[in-house]
């Protein structure tokens, strides 16, 4: 059986993109769609547990909001990589954090109202993980940020 049915994707495609920003917005995409809005949070709930959502939550601009934000790349040995990645999560201005197969195997963004506190911040996370190989590449211009998965 798959993990979800039609109406869960009729739910993920809608509130990716178009989540409504009203007091019950659960209850207006129910409306929306015909269902009722315990029906919807259920669904949300379950897919939830299931690991297929991992948040929901609002993406912003960090620019527009006076901060600013960087992608890092690391090289972290491979026996400290979960120990690093749980030390890059604890701090809230980090977004996403990867390993890839590369040289610099952990890659993450962190967003900040400064980049001195960027800078402050991935000096502090060199200092108690020892992994000092890390790189800081600030955007300098975004061209695609939108991301909606037409389900």
């Amino acid at each position: 059986m798959l993990p979800i049915d039609d109406t869960d994707r009729t739910i993920l495609n809608r509130i990716q993109s178009d989540f409504p920003i009203t007091s019950r917005p659960y209850l207006s995409i129910a409306d929306n769609l015909g269902l009722s809005e315990n029906d919807v949070l259920k669904r949300l709930s379950r897919l939830k547990k299931k690991s297929i959502i991992r948040r929901i939550g609002g993406n912003f601009v960090p620019e527009k909001l006076g901060f600013v934000s960087t992608l890092c790349a690391a090289k972290v040995p491979e026996d400290q990589i979960d120990c690093f990645a749980m030390t890059v999560n604890r701090y809230p201005g980090v977004t996403h954090n990867y390993k890839r197969d590369s040289k610099f195997n952990i890659w993450f963004t962190f967003i900040a109202p400064s980049m001195e506190e960027i800078n402050r911040n991935l000096e502090t996370i060199s200092q108690e993980t020892g992994v000092t190989d890390i790189i800081n590449l600030p955007a300098t211009k975004v061209f695609k940020i939108k991301a909606h998965f037409d389900l």
